[in-house]
């Protein structure tokens, strides 16, 4: 679905969207053709100089009436995104409040952050210049997310892009794209300009998002973005791209145990694992190994598990696809025939996509379950001798998205952190950096390229850089070395140039 009804749009088939914990069809969108696609961007294009001119102010506005509307109806909204994922109440609930804050964070520093710089010369000769760097929008933008988060993933990049003064063009997965055509909705509903608008289709939609858009903004499996990659650089345009993880966390012997058991039971099960910064791997000094087990296990256990409507019953919902599960499922099993075993869960409930939360002990770094990004509600746990050993095996991944750290020592949690091969490293916590948008979210190794947000970059990233000069001083009708060269005037020239860069005596040629 788009905000605006193309002319050419073709409609080759619908795209069922299913409830993954009943299976129950609860919508469907059209799978867009690469025409339709194109015809979007151009009717983007169109309006997007406008948007530009309104100033960061301006389109702010735009933001918080969206903002107001998606507060305003954040019940029906949250009612969709549990609709198309099976999410618990408590984890879809959390979707429109990220946006509100997000809106809040950019919306309040857009202005600055998009303001002109006027870096100091580099010298004197270069004084008699005054320096600009301009942030221009790129004019359309491509955003394409995953299905884990279908309303707040866009957000982390619509509301940048739109704030710096680009048009936006969103294309969700096709597993979960019922919550951006309700963003599209919202969009319309406040009367806001048409540089939004949500494509909605398969892997040919998706490929002509990559195909048409000035910038591209994937989030998504490794995989897929070797390739929207290689589209990008074909095209000389530029682009970002947050991939898989496969992230660590660390119990030092120092730990709060009871702090950190229940911290990596979120930080590895919420949204069933499905996170992209879920602790998917754990490394426990042996002196606190068999209590962290015990109470990790205990906490895992008593997680409530089943298919949430408003009232908050559950902690864990489904996973989103069967071909996830069958991952999960592989991940264990293979872990078990290998030696491991499961303290608790390990197995599909038979139900829809459910997966028992799963604790896996005697886990070697060798197993897929440790190597391969899992994305689904399993903790495998590994004892290590000391913190070396835990930063060596945490940093053999060819992942690097982020990774947590549990000590009681707080200079001890920093100075790991710094040896660690990750984008994100949160001490004594999980999941704080998503939630800090002052700082970079990006990956290292195969875990992506660029950042979605954090700070002025994250705005800044959505434009091009402009360089400006202008004269400081009144101009002569020319420079001393414009055509035609004066063999005078240019070697009186180079003096000074020698004089004002060299040091010592070298500056007067001695």
């Amino acid at each position: 679905m788009t905000l605006t009804e193309p002319a050419t749009q073709a409609k080759l088939d619908a795209v069922e969207v299913r409830n993954p914990a009943s299976g129950k069809v609860v919508g469907s969108v059209p799978n867009l053709s690469a025409a339709a696609v194109e015809d979007e961007v151009k009717r983007l294009r169109d309006a997007q100089p406008e948007w530009e001119a309104l100033g960061a102010k301006g389109r702010a506005k735009w933001m918080r009436k969206l903002q107001e509307w998606l507060l305003d109806n954040s019940a029906e909204v949250t009612d969709v995104i549990q609709s198309e994922t099976a999410k618990p109440r408590a984890d879809a609930s959390l979707e429109v409040p990220m946006w509100a804050d997000l809106i809040n964070y950019y919306g309040n520093n857009a202005e600055k952050f998009l303001a002109d710089d006027h870096p100091s010369p580099h010298s004197p000769l270069a004084k008699v210049k005054s320096l600009t760097t301009a942030y221009r929008p790129y004019a359309v933008v491509g955003v394409i997310t995953p299905w884990n988060y279908p309303l707040i993933g866009p957000g982390l990049d619509v509301v940048p892009a739109l704030l710096a003064g680009a048009a936006v063009l969103l294309k969700p997965s096709e597993v979960t794209p019922l919550s951006a055509v309700e963003l599209a909705r919202g969009w319309a509903a406040i009367g806001a300009p048409p540089v939004f608008a949500v494509v909605t289709g398969r892997g040919e939609t998706g490929a002509a998002v990559v195909q048409n858009s000035d910038y591209v903004q994937f989030t998504g499996s490794t995989a897929t973005g070797r390739k929207i990659a290689v589209a990008c650089a074909e095209r000389l345009v530029p682009y970002s791209l947050e991939l898989g993880g496969k992230d660590p966390a660390l119990v030092l012997a120092d730990a709060d145990v009871e702090r950190a058991a229940a911290g990596i039971a979120f930080g590895g099960l919420f949204n069933s694992g499905q996170v992209c910064i879920s602790v998917e791997r754990v490394y426990v000094e042996a002196p606190v190994y068999d209590e962290f087990v015990e109470r990790l296990t205990k906490n895992v256990s008593e997680l409530r598990q089943g298919q949430d409507d408003r009232g908050y019953k559950f902690d864990q919902g489904a996973i989103a696809t069967h071909a996830q599960l069958d991952i999960v499922k592989r991940h264990v099993d293979e872990a078990i025939a290998g030696g491991a075993r499961a303290t608790t869960g390990g197995r599909a409930t038979g139900v829809g996509t459910f997966f028992e939360p799963t604790v896996l002990v005697d886990v070697d770094q060798s197993m897929s379950c440790i190597r391969e990004e899992t994305f689904g509600p399993t903790i495998p746990v590994i004892k290590v001798a000391d913190e070396a050993e835990a930063i060596r095996l945490a940093n053999d991944s060819t992942y690097g998205l982020s990774a947590t750290v549990w000590t009681g020592d707080k200079a001890r949690g920093e100075r790991v952190a710094r040896k660690l091969e990750a984008g994100a490293v949160n001490i004594n916590d999980a999941f704080a950096n998503m939630s800090s948008y002052a700082l970079p979210m990006g990956g290292w190794k195969d875990s992506g390229i660029g950042a979605r947000w954090g700070g002025p970059s994250g705005i800044r990233k959505y434009c091009r850089q402009q360089a400006i000069t202008s004269p400081r001083l009144p101009t002569q009708k020319k420079e001393l070395i414009w055509f035609p060269y004066n063999p005078f005037k240019l070697k009186f020239a180079l003096g000074v140039m020698r004089a004002a860069s060299a040091q010592g005596k070298r500056r007067f040629g001695l």
